[in-house]
């Protein structure tokens, strides 16, 4: 029998690859959008991470979800160094939050306080991902738009506590397989998972019409 973490991991792969091969995130990858797309991005990472930290000290001492809450991962003081370098000290009185941001934090923030094993699946999704795939985003960054290496800019993607990612991921999916839910409460946190993704490529569908490529 698979182990939890396996699970999570292949059953969300389809929405997995559908957030990665976005459009907007291709478009950027490739080099396709100026600086201005990647800092509206950034801007909406910021409310996401937001509503993922702000419920985390209460979550800390939760059964469920109290192991996952770990200082080393948090991002959103990075994220607040990368948009005043990007947007300027005054940076969050210009911030807005698309309307699929917002649904998406809306969401963060509801599983926080009430459904703390939905919480988790946000936290992997975000998190995995960011020590994962973000490290080919930040390196992108860097040599698309000059970023100092692992400097203001691309801080998001700095995790400067982690020394060993690989180990790191190691632990965190131990974690997942040592969570204190039954099967049924597991197949919640997959089917959570997924919607997770899809909140996230919702951002992504959304930044694309803001940042439409000229034909």
């Amino acid at each position: 029998m698979d182990s939890f973490s396996t699970l999570i991991r292949t059953a969300s792969h389809e929405q997995h690859v559908e957030a990665e091969t976005s459009t907007f995130m291709s478009d950027l990858l490739g080099g396709r959008l100026g600086v201005d797309a990647y800092a509206r991005y950034t801007e909406q990472l910021w409310f996401v991470y937001e509503a993922l930290e702000a419920g985390a000290e209460k979550l800390a001492s939760d059964p469920v979800a109290g192991p996952f809450i770990q200082p080393e991962l948090f991002r959103l003081t990075a994220l607040e160094r990368d948009l005043a370098h990007l947007r300027g000290p005054g940076w969050q009185a210009g911030v807005s939050a698309l309307p699929a941001t917002r649904a998406y934090a809306d969401r963060v923030r509801e599983c926080a306080e009430e459904w703390p094993a939905g919480y988790i699946a946000h936290h992997y999704t975000r998190y995995l991902g960011d020590l994962s795939g973000g490290q080919i985003i930040r390196d992108k960054a860097e040599k698309t738009w000059g970023f100092e290496k692992k400097g203001d800019g691309v801080r998001f993607y700095v995790f400067e506590e982690i020394t060993n990612p690989a180990a790191f991921k190691r632990g965190y999916r131990e974690l997942l397989d040592a969570v204190r839910a039954d099967d049924l409460e597991k197949q919640r946190i997959v089917a959570e998972c997924k919607k997770a993704f899809a909140l996230n490529t919702g951002v992504f569908r959304a930044l694309g019409e803001e940042f439409p490529l000229s034909a």
